[in-house]
């Protein structure tokens, strides 16, 4: 594979911090080229003598990541439009697996929380559909 990496790309590669298919590429050339694994190789021995670049310090600290609650908001459509198309850049250009792995989560807890929601609506539409066919028919105390 003839495509290059650079080095924050390969630290980013370390930290899982790729989308999906960029992290498969990655793996792909790593198999294939030997000076890519070497390079890799100097980033780890960096990081474990305790070198660390100011970005690299960003990433894993996740510090431009919205709080899950920023998320939620988000999805519930509150946000102010500037937080909204931050967020909504974050998520969907950067591509930052951790925030869209959240909003995954919170799309998947505010569906059961809505169909919970509905099935309680329909027993209670049930319940008071049993208690009016019900009327004059019970025993007077």
């Amino acid at each position: 594979m003839s495509e290059i990496f650079d080095t924050p790309e390969l630290e980013a590669y370390v930290d899982e911090a790729l989308p999906a298919e960029r992290m498969g590429q990655v793996e792909e050339a790593l198999r294939e080229s030997g000076a890519l694994r070497e390079q890799l190789q100097a980033i780890h021995g960096r990081r474990d003598a305790g070198v660390h670049s100011l970005g690299g310090i960003w990433r894993r600290h996740r510090m431009s990541c919205p709080s899950r609650s920023d998320l939620g908001s988000y999805l519930l459509g509150v946000l102010a439009d500037a937080e909204a198309d931050y967020i909504r850049f974050h998520v969907e250009i950067s591509c930052c697996r951790l925030c869209a792995a959240s909003v995954q989560d919170l799309t998947a807890e505010q569906a059961a929380h809505d169909q919970q929601h509905e099935e309680q609506q329909q027993v209670a539409g049930r319940r008071q559909k049993y208690f009016q066919s019900s009327i004059g028919h019970l025993p007077k105390e």
